[in-house]
């Protein structure tokens, strides 16, 4: 038989290609991933409980204690002495202070102070619903910078729907606020705007500065941002209380508040190490549901009953948002996610 006669009767023996043999995950890559997931499921939750209570509690430390500057410097100096402290001890990894990190992470501090504080003058002026329902509308503009910026895909159909229903819910509250306030809804643009820098730049160096360990960068952003305040504080002399303003409640609701900051902090850089800017954002906005539900218990100060479905609608529309991968093009930082 010839060689071509050969290669045409092999060739009707097995017609078609023989599939490679799939790949079997390996236990240790099942088992990083499950360790991976655990991870990511503790820092949400972590972040949901603290952001949840910290709304709330800041509302009431400003009502209770009518000194933003104050109270917002009290949370940073005892984020960063708490974390110092338990390095000092051995307790936790914590980075030494180095100009070159310092440097990295002062525009860190500068957007997360900046949303801080930002966040305190809204509640000052504003009701917490309306805070939230503006809130609910940022992981468009989010989503928009990770693509830009970040190197992710857009948000799929499912996804825009969401981001599109939020908007929706977040103008219908506003039509139907009775509550309105020019000086809130001024801080609250303010705070948008800022906000959605934090989101984004704040991802960008938790991926790009390299630390060795979360607490580290607790510290630093803390530390550093509360020089300015400080500064702020002593320069102005408007903000701060008077002796008699340091009743029971004011000192108990700024203990709590101190308390849940260094929970927020460490469970917030967590979460934003492990997911996107977008995701983190929606996240953020997922978790309010436990903020109206205290709001509501606790607060008169809240919206309307059509105020409040709208609220509900912009927290569904949340829940049906998926985080966007990351384009296959896109350059690569140490750790992105």
């Amino acid at each position: 038989m010839s060689e071509m006669t050969k290669a045409k009767a092999e060739d009707l023996e097995d017609p078609l290609p023989k599939p490679e043999p799939e790949a079997v995950p390996s236990k240790t890559n099942v088992a990083e991933a499950d360790a991976q997931q655990g991870l990511v499921t503790f820092a949400v939750a972590g972040y949901t409980v603290c952001s949840s209570l910290m709304l709330v509690v800041n509302k009431v430390a400003v009502h209770t204690l009518p000194s933003p500057a104050f109270v917002l410097f009290a949370q940073l100096f005892t984020s960063a002495a708490a974390v110092w402290l338990a390095g000092a001890f051995g307790w936790v990894i914590v980075d030494k202070l180095e100009f070159k990190k310092a440097l990295a992470f002062m525009p860190v501090a500068a957007a997360f102070l900046g949303a801080i504080f930002t966040n305190i003058k809204t509640l000052q002026y504003a009701n917490v619903e309306t805070f939230i329902v503006f809130r609910s509308s940022t992981p468009i503009l989010v989503s928009i910078a990770d693509y830009v910026f970040l190197g992710r895909e857009l948000p799929n159909r499912k996804s825009w729907l969401s981001l599109l229903g939020l908007l929706l819910g977040a103008v219908l509250y506003v039509v139907t606020d009775d509550g309105f306030q020019v000086h809130g809804y001024f801080w609250v643009c303010v705070w948008y705007f800022v906000f959605c820098f934090d989101q984004i730049y704040i991802k960008h160096a938790v991926d790009s500065v390299k630390m060795e360990s979360n607490w580290g960068r607790v510290y630093y952003t803390n530390l550093l941002a509360c020089v300015p305040i400080l500064a702020h504080t002593a320069y102005s002399r408007e903000d701060i209380p008077t002796p008699e303003a340091f009743t029971p409640g004011a000192m108990a609701a700024l203990a709590l508040s101190c308390g849940l900051g260094v929970g927020m902090s460490y469970f917030a850089f967590l979460a934003r190490k492990l997911v996107s800017a977008a995701s983190f954002t929606v996240i953020g906005n997922c978790c309010k549901i436990g903020t109206v539900l205290i709001n509501l218990l606790i607060w008169d100060n809240h919206a309307n009953s059509v105020g409040l479905a709208c609220l509900t609608f912009c927290l569904a529309c949340s829940y049906y948002y998926q985080q966007a991968p990351m384009r296959k093009d896109a350059p690569k930082i140490g750790g992105r996610n």
